[in-house]
């Protein structure tokens, strides 16, 4: 391959150093503006630290030249730089593609370059194809000829980029459809699909046309290319990748087909485009100045998708559902000894695939919700409109994004934001009520939040906290708010009678957990049980609750009571937090004799929302009924429900015999029910109906899945097929995850699978966040401190640099489950054998 760089000698030298990785030069040369060219006579390479020395026999003036290399590198199958994806055609040859993913540091495994974010170039790329193949780039193509050496080959010429980042490049030939349209300010938008899967590609095309003159009229600033691409890669590590103008897709992120795809696959389509789409503005427009800001990017990205999805798709309730999919997997992750603050100094390339993660995500999306919430819209937008036009083609830094939103608002932003992303954790908020006369006086105090109960460190982190508060006079709107910015705080809220109760953090916005004196909380439980909190609040009051029991600060009997006046619950995104923390006391149990309570408790819980929405969709029923019924299907179906298993075992028997297809919603519970109550042949017509699937998403729903089994020998042949050919690589992952999820047994497996196959599995995700996510999901559910040994000593024994943190996070949450399980077992047990037993005679 041939690069040419035009640029600029600021002071003589005989040596240039750049960036290049698996690449090996075989001439390079310099020639000054006008003048002879010099070739270099040394190339000395730093594989260390992916670097190359080009050395010159005299010394580059000052001045402006061309240097011009000829290299060769490989297309490798480490789905990182230039590899090739493995994809069968519609009459199933085996076939690749030839693909990039270059973020965070991978530019220079493709080509020699300065491989930093803020070192920005334009680029003019040629592309050398097979001629029955699409090439597709950053830009439009402007020229397109026969190649004059071979008549099978054509050179695809492509217009010049904007001043852009090496990490924003792209290019992808392969054989694919495409269906397109313009979006209202005239933007080509293209969704390319695999060849025969055009039809779906029609959702994803329908969202980014809706979105692009959102995000145009939401920033004032357009769209800056002619055209965007989007396009789902067979083979991809992450679940995107927001390359300028050619915006690349794990296939289940981009392709909804009408008939097989569930409402949750839809609604994550949505946001991972909206997602993307804003990136082309807010990171590839304007980008940071190095990786210690990646969260700006990406916390952004991960709020604004929500902001767009609500625009698109208003029935999803999509901002509650934010509480439970972001903002509280933020804190519990934020709330452990080693999470890390928002903001990290990164050095060493290899550093930066660990910041990928739910604090830089999630907790990043979480604040910038916040601070939104505290400006109001019009001035955020007005700060975001001065952020993107002052620094438009160029680099940021979080700072800047601060300063342009404090001139747009007029409040202490930079002061107020750096308390969020300077240190790390969040705070716990005390507090307590007192009636005088009509008055209601509150006191708070605020302390750092602890995963392993009430903070006592020697130092006193303090944060900025917009506080605002409601009461059951309009549990809507705040009464009063306020920025709490020190540690103790007395509030008067005036005219409040004895019998109105009063709530913290109206809307769950505010990041930080609120702790009631016990007859504040008493007096809000009524609240729930007649649904007049809103589900935002219920949701956030169920899980702080649920946070404080794990931590040890209140009992777990308290929060299963509390848990047992959601009876009437309609809301789903109430349900799947509920759920979700069921789940983790459940997988917590399943280390006791006692394990089968819980599967009751489970049932007692949601058997009666499961009765009023039945199997079948009723009339006028939407998008959120969808994903309620396929949750609480596959919650009652797993803890073994009899008219559910049943029920489940006859609709799979029809599906399997074509009878009766399953809806796509209705597929994951019913797959899981009859796998964990399911013997060996269970498991073969599930891994045929996995074989004989044409869909990705489908596939994937399987894989999924197949770790309910519970039988010791069948759960080794689900860890046996997570690593065979059938499985793709990126999806291994969920595979054993799933396992490790399943049961007690499960657990166990999947540990030793994991570590017996380690250098295979380390070597397919080395560097990448698939092998932190890996470790997390096979480890994090034990609960005794043996084990966090295990852990910590075979990770000392096979060093995985970019996933240290989490190693280090699962061995705390091994030990607090441990600390968990010792502190409240018993209270457990004795609280579910109670409600078992008659009530006593008087």
């Amino acid at each position: 391959m041939l690069i040419k760089f035009l640029f600029q000698v600021k002071q003589a030298t005989n040596q240039i150093v750049m960036n290049c990785a698996d690449i090996d030069i075989i001439t390079a040369s310099y020639a000054p503006e006008g003048d002879e060219e010099v070739h270099a006579t040394g190339f000395n390479y730093q594989n260390e630290d992916e670097k190359v020395t080009l050395s010159f026999p005299s010394t580059l003036q000052k001045g402006t030249g061309t240097l011009k290399i000829d290299f060769v590198g490989e297309l490798n199958d480490k789905m990182k730089g230039f590899y090739r994806s493995k994809y069968t055609t519609p009459t199933g040859d085996t076939r690749y593609a030839a693909v990039t993913q270059f973020e965070a540091t991978d530019a220079r495994r493709a080509f020699p370059c300065w491989d930093e974010p803020a070192i920005k170039a334009t680029f003019d790329i040629s592309l050398v194809v097979p001629k029955d193949r699409v090439a597709l780039s950053n830009m439009n193509v402007v020229d397109r000829k026969p190649y004059p050496d071979d008549e099978n080959l054509v050179e695809v010429k492509f217009a010049r980029t904007p001043i852009m980042s090496t990490y924003l490049v792209a290019f992808v030939v392969g054989e694919y459809d495409f269906v397109e349209a313009r979006s209202l300010d005239g933007v080509l938008v293209r969704v390319y699909t695999p060849v025969g899967k055009a039809e779906q590609g029609k959702f994803a095309l329908e969202v980014a046309a809706k979105t692009l003159p959102f995000y145009k009229d939401y920033f004032n600033v357009p769209y800056p290319l002619p055209k965007i691409d989007l396009i789902a890669i067979a083979d991809f590590a992450a679940g995107a990748m927001e390359n300028w103008g050619l915006v690349t897709y794990r296939e289940t992120a981009l392709l909804i087909d009408p008939k097989n795809s569930c409402s949750s696959s839809r609604q994550w389509v949505a946001l991972v485009v909206g997602h993307e789409l804003a990136h082309q503005w807010f990171g590839n427009l304007v980008t940071m100045e190095w990786w210690t800001h990646l969260w700006l990017n990406e916390g952004f990205a991960s709020w604004i998708e929500y902001l767009c999805v609500d625009h698109c798709f208003p029935e999803y309730d999509i901002w509650t559902q934010f509480v439970s999919a972001d903002y509280t997997r933020a804190q519990e992750l934020d709330a452990l000894d080693n999470s890390h603050p928002i903001e990290v100094s990164v050095g060493h390339p290899s550093e930066v695939d660990e910041i990928f993660d739910a604090i830089s995500y999630s907790k990043g999306a979480s604040v910038i919700r916040m601070l939104h919430d505290y400006i109001g819209d019009e001035d955020f937008r007005k700060g975001m409109n001065l952020y993107l036009t002052k620094f438009q083609q160029k680099n940021a830094a979080t700072e800047d994004l601060w300063e342009s939103l404090e001139k747009a608002s007029g409040k202490p932003i930079a002061a107020v934001m750096n308390t969020w992303t300077k240190q790390m954790g969040f705070p716990l908020i005390y507090v307590e009520a007192e009636q005088q006369e009509d008055d209601r006086v509150l006191k708070l105090v605020q302390k750092k939040f602890c995963a392993s109960g009430p903070y006592t460190g020697e130092d006193f982190p303090m944060w900025m906290v917009p506080i605002s508060i409601c009461t059951s006079d309009d549990p809507t709107c705040a009464k009063m708010q306020v920025l709490m910015d020190k540690p103790e705080l007395t509030l008067v809220l005036k005219d409040i009678k004895p019998d109105q109760w009063v709530k913290l953090n109206l809307g769950t916005v505010g990041f930080y957990r609120t702790q009631y004196s016990p007859d504040m909380l008493e007096s809000l439980i009524p609240a729930i049980k007649d649904l007049s909190l809103p589900p935002v609040d219920r949701l956030g009051l169920q899980n702080d609750l649920f946070s404080l029991a794990r931590a040890g600060i209140i009992s777990t009997v308290e929060v299963l009571k509390v848990m047992e006046a959601f009876v009437n619950e309609p809301n789903y995104t109430v349900w799947s937090d509920l759920s979700c923390n069921l789940g983790i006391l459940s997988t917590l149990l399943s280390h006791t004799d006692f394990y089968e309570e819980i599967q009751v408790f489970v049932k007692d819980v949601f058997s009666p929302i499961g009765e009023r929405l039945g199997w079948d969709p009723k009339p006028g029923e939407g998008h959120l009924d969808a994903l309620l019924r396929g949750l609480v299907l596959g919650k009652l179906g797993k803890a073994g429900h009899k008219a559910t298993l049943e029920e489940a075992r006859r609709r799979f028997k029809d599906h399997v015999e074509g009878k009766h297809v399953l809806s796509a919603d209705l597929r994951s519970p019913v797959y899981v029910t009859i796998l964990k109550h399911g013997d060996s042949t269970t498991l073969d017509t599930m891994l045929k109906l996995h074989k004989q699937a044409d869909m990705q998403e489908e596939k994937n729903r399987i894989e999924r899945v197949l770790g309910a089994i519970s039988q010791p020998e069948l759960i080794q042949k689900v860890l046996t097929f997570a690593l065979s050919e059938e499985v793709r690589p990126q999806d291994t992952v969920s595979v054993i995850g799933g396992v490790a999820g399943g049961s007690k047994q499960g657990r166990k497996a999947a540990w030793k699978f994991v570590r017996d196959n380690w250098e295979e599995l380390y070597n397919r995700y080395q560097g990448g966040f698939l092998i932190s996510r890996l470790i997390k999901l096979t480890v994090d559910g034990f609960a005794n401190d043996k084990m966090a040994a295990e852990v910590k000593a075979f990770f000392e024994s096979h060093p995985a640099p970019s996933a240290e943190r989490t190693v280090q996070q699962c061995c705390e949450n091994i030990l607090l489950n441990a600390a968990w399980l010792k502190r409240d077992a018993e209270n457990i047990h004795q609280y579910f054998l109670q409600r078992k037993a008659p009530p006593a005679m008087v």
